[in-house]
């Protein structure tokens, strides 16, 4: 694992054509990807299957531990159809919206959501082709049939997308597509699931419900893409498993001006939770035709970077850009160089003594204010769940994490946590010879070396797998 690219901060690379096969996929781990994210919006099973056996393959002959990402599509709503794959909105014209199904032509739109009649009041907004084009309800024609004036004109094409941001809709956080899809992904162990258009907690405890009823230990990611989510950030914190900010659809249904200022905000909450966020949507967008970023791309890497993300993530640029190696080398170098040049660490909040974790959150509190404080070149840490790791990671402390776990699907689900690096452990002897076992396997990799600093976290007896509530200092031998 010497040869691979390595920052704190992680990289989440989305998986197409360009990026699919086994050779390129050992180039862009190599250069620093964590996560590979497979888009259920595009593709087919069979090629998804291909690309989870392809991203294993590399896993193996790397020795890493890449996690998998499926993202569900979501109710994406969209409209149908457009004769000539070209129609014209003049602004100030009167469109007639159906959900009858037709082919859309000269004033008559046909829109793939059945009960848009009965869900949308007058006075409220529809935005096309992802805001280019917009239109206001006038007028309830019947349980099919809306009327609405174009505001903002311009050029629409077939199967466009619709966004309702000022609408409570009627239906499913999950479409049958995706139960689908969500079976592909429990069958074939994936690490985890995002779930697009969050709206409420009880969107992510539906699937949450259903992962556990096939005994699946996938981790949920809430994307958050609608006003509603963000307003219910708090509730949706306490149930998932992290968040992402998918600012696509989310500066769609919000004014543009607000994303950076919820950004930063929903990164607080979640560091603050030890919940971990990914940052996603036109990071690099330029490098999907360009071998290098604009200086607006970089800083924006850089200010995920330095408000304390976990992770950015890419999409078009790697799954079918003309560069994506280019694209995770550029990343990198910015993450890096960020990580080394702003203070990005020691955030963790002081724990709450009435929580049931409240003796092992003090334990995690220490060993961050520790670490620090006698400039511990890393944090080694036992763990079996993953919480210590993600109580660790949220201290945003300044050195190493290392995570040691006899839970094989732990490996790769970390690897999209903030620092972590874990390595298999499953020796059960005493506490002395389990600290002395991981600082050898460390010196092995020549992660650590002779004189460093360490600080030991784990749960004694280490026989009983009990919550975290030991700390030692070490120095390598």
């Amino acid at each position: 694992m010497q040869n691979i690219k390595y920052n704190k901060t992680k990289i989440i690379a989305t998986i197409g054509p360009a990026t699919s096969e086994v050779p390129m996929l050992k180039k862009i781990i190599k250069a620093g990807v964590n996560v590979c994210r497979i888009n259920f919006s595009h593709g087919t099973l069979d090629t998804h299957l291909q690309v989870v056996k392809n991203i294993r393959e590399a896993n193996k002959v790397l020795g890493t531990h890449v996690a998998i990402l499926g993202d569900l599509q979501g109710p994406k709503l969209r409209i149908g159809e457009v004769e000539g794959n070209k129609m014209l909105l003049k602004k100030g014209s009167t469109i007639t919206l159906t959900t009858k199904p037709t082919v859309s032509k000269d004033n008559t739109i046909y829109v793939k959501h059945s009960t848009l009649a009965r869900d949308v009041e007058i006075g409220e907004s529809v935005l096309l082709d992802d805001g280019k084009l917009e239109l206001k309800f006038t007028k309830r024609v019947d349980r099919n049939t809306l009327e609405a004036k174009v505001i903002n004109g311009g050029e629409l094409s077939s199967n466009k997308g619709f966004n309702l941001p000022s609408t409570t809709l009627s239906i499913d956080c999950l479409t049958e597509k995706d139960l689908i899809d969500l079976d592909f992904a429990i069958k074939h162990e994936f690490d985890w699931i995002a779930l697009s258009f969050v709206r409420e907690a009880a969107d992510i405890n539906k699937l949450k419900k259903i992962l556990s009823k096939h005994k699946s230990e996938a981790c949920v990611v809430a994307k958050i893409e609608k006003p509603q989510a963000v307003q219910n950030l708090d509730e949706i914190l306490e149930v998932t498993d992290a968040i992402m900010v998918a600012r696509g659809d989310l500066g769609v249904e919000m004014p543009m001006e607000q994303v950076p200022i919820i950004q930063k905000k929903i990164v607080e909450k979640c560091v603050e939770s030890s919940v971990p966020v990914i940052i996603a949507t036109q990071m690099m967008e330029s490098m999907i035709t360009s071998p290098t970023p604009t200086r607006a791309e970089a800083s924006d890497v850089a200010n995920a970077v330095m408000e304390g993300a976990d992770a950015v993530m890419l999409s078009a640029e790697t799954s079918v850009g003309k560069y994506p190696i280019n694209t995770i080398e550029a990343v990198e170098r910015i993450l890096g160089t960020t990580e080394l040049g702003w203070d990005v660490y020691n955030k963790l909040s002081e724990p709450d003594p009435t929580s049931e974790t409240f003796l092992s959150d003090e334990i995690c509190f220490a060993t961050v204010t520790m670490s620090n404080a006698i400039n511990a070149k890393a944090i080694l840490s036992m763990t079996q769940t993953g919480y210590t790791a993600y109580k660790i990671a949220s201290g945003r402390p300044n050195c190493d994490i290392f995570i040691f776990t006899s839970n094989r699907r732990l490996l790769s689900r970390l690897s999209l946590v903030w620092n972590v690096r874990a390595y298999y452990y499953n020796r059960k002897t005493n506490t002395d010879d389990t600290v002395k076992d991981v600082i050898d396997l460390l010196k092995k990799d020549k992660l650590l070396k002779k004189g460093d600093i360490v600080v030991n976290t784990a749960a004694m007896p280490v026989r009983e797998n009990r919550k975290t509530n030991t700390l030692k200092i070490s120095q390598v031998r």
